[in-house]
């Protein structure tokens, strides 16, 4: 959980019930949001859905989407450090509640899942337990100062008044406040730092993105000013809307993500980012994208929407079907190649978008090739929220390996097309670009066959020293051919 003051597990002896409240408190997470993710995964038409229930009041809608849901209690990003301290207040025989403004069905399934309350407390399509009136039902059930209180935010200051003794989990700024003001215990929550930020961006993921250059570097254009600056605009605009999908993705995948032994530390999953944080982030990336797009050609703002809808409609269906996701992947590729094409107005290659194809499909069946290496599945189960099965790894990597081989022949083809005497003086220099290109691919797919590719392909080609090597040689093969 980071570097934090973790506050001494002693029994806190008032011979009164502790109360707990779950979200932001016992779990670093809303489970409202949550819920509404799971629904929005498994139906995005639910968010026709939602405004209807929502005039019906708070209490409906919890209930309404909890009913089509289901959230795994043991997969919940828990505040450990208070867990840790409840564990010891159950050990100590404390009589201990769950009291939450979320939907009952979650709330048993947490207090069952944990087996250290004695009653819960939680809404029902009939009444939302929140502030006021949870302060109420508590009062009702226990009398006015006949119980303590473990919240973190303004909801739950109404409680606080009512309450013997308070305990602040991760607070907002308004339970800071009370906190400071009461001297009440604190748990604080851990610092989010510039780093954890950026992670949930995924900034190294822009590194793909540099593939809109490619365009006016093929066409010698690249120390053109006007080429430049709009390549460089592209590429912006591009960034914000995948980072802003990698958000919305990372929101949709949740539950999954945490049980990715890896992919459970992203920010969002475990509940270092809050997810109305994550949204608004989201938000103001698209507006950073959709006005970046002001300054280029209209055809870059149809390639630009293009993708956002593509990418968002992989991680809500696409994702799921076999075949279809690695196709997708490797067209969104070819997406940001035509970007900087539209953005530029060079004219569009056949050559280069059908390379760029084959080479891109052999690197996303990578991707499910190192998926169904690390599974521990049993014949006929699916990987989680994909199509593919532990028996098709081989099919999956033999379609890889022939994508790469392909992708070289395109290449291959391409040097041997009259076009490529009117671009180059020197041809001939550009011919190790084919061993170059299978180099590359084939190192990849060896490395994914050993078990030792764990990362994505393109990121591992931009930052691996040996990959960098060869691609400067055939960077430097380019350069030469092109001389007078």
């Amino acid at each position: 959980m980071g570097d934090i003051d973790v506050v001494e597990s002693q029994p806190f002896k008032t011979g009164v019930p502790l109360v707990v409240d779950l979200d932001g408190t016992l779990i670093a997470s809303d489970l409202l949001w949550e819920s509404l993710f799971a629904l929005l995964s498994k139906n995005i038409f639910y968010i026709f859905v939602l405004p209807f229930w929502l005039i019906k009041g708070k209490a409906f809608l919890k209930t309404a989407i909890a009913e089509r849901v289901t959230l795994e209690a043991a997969s919940l990003p828990y505040r450990q450090d208070f867990l840790n301290f409840l564990l010891d207040q159950h050990q100590a025989g404390h009589k201990l509640v769950l009291a939450t403004a979320s939907a009952q069905k979650f709330a048993l399934a947490v207090a069952e899942h944990l087996g250290i309350f004695d009653k819960v407390f939680a809404t029902d399509i009939h009444n939302n337990v929140s502030s006021h009136r949870k302060a109420a039902l508590l009062v009702k059930h226990y009398g006015d100062k006949g119980f303590d209180y473990a919240g973190n935010s303004r909801d739950d200051l109404a409680v606080f008044a009512v309450s013997n003794q308070v305990i602040i989990v991760a607070p907002d700024r308004a339970a800071a406040r009370y906190q400071k003001k009461h001297q009440a215990r604190l748990f604080p929550a851990p610092t989010v730092s510039v780093m954890t930020f950026l992670k949930m961006l995924r900034v190294h993921q822009w590194l793909k993105n540099i593939l809109i250059f490619v365009p006016v570097i093929l066409a010698h254009e690249l120390l053109n000013g006007p080429f430049f600056i709009a390549s460089i605009a592209a590429f912006l605009a591009f960034s914000a809307a995948a980072s802003a999908i990698y958000i919305i993705n990372d929101l949709l995948d949740l539950p999954s993500d945490r049980k990715h032994l890896k992919k459970r530390n992203r920010p969002l999953a475990s509940g270092a980012i809050s997810i109305p944080c994550g949204l608004i982030t989201s938000t103001i990336l698209l507006f950073i994208a959709a006005i970046t797009c002001f300054s280029l050609p209209l055809e870059f703002a149809a390639v630009l929407g293009i993708y956002v809808l593509t990418t968002f409609a992989y991680s809500l269906f696409i994702k799921r079907k076999m075949l279809v996701d690695v196709i997708c992947l490797a067209g969104l590729y070819s997406l940001r190649l035509l970007g900087g094409m539209a953005a530029t107005g060079i004219e569009q290659s056949f050559w280069l978008m059908t390379f760029s194809m084959f080479f891109f499909m052999s690197l996303a069946l990578v991707k499910r090739y190192v998926e169904l290496a690390n599974s521990t599945l049993m014949v006929k189960d699916k990987l989680a929220g994909r199509g593919y099965r532990p028996e098709d790894r081989d099919i999956v990597g033999q379609s890889g390996v022939a994508s790469a081989f392909t992708a070289a022949l395109v290449l291959a083809l391409y040097m041997n097309n009259d076009s490529i005497l009117i671009n180059y003086q020197h041809p001939w220099i550009l011919w190790p670009l084919g061993p170059i290109v299978l180099y590359l691919n084939v190192r990849i797919w060896i490395l994914a066959h050993r078990g030792e590719m764990d990362e994505d392909p393109v990121v591992f080609l931009a930052t691996d020293w040996r990959s960098q090597l060869v691609i400067s040689i055939g960077v430097i093969c380019f350069l030469i051919a092109g001389m007078p």
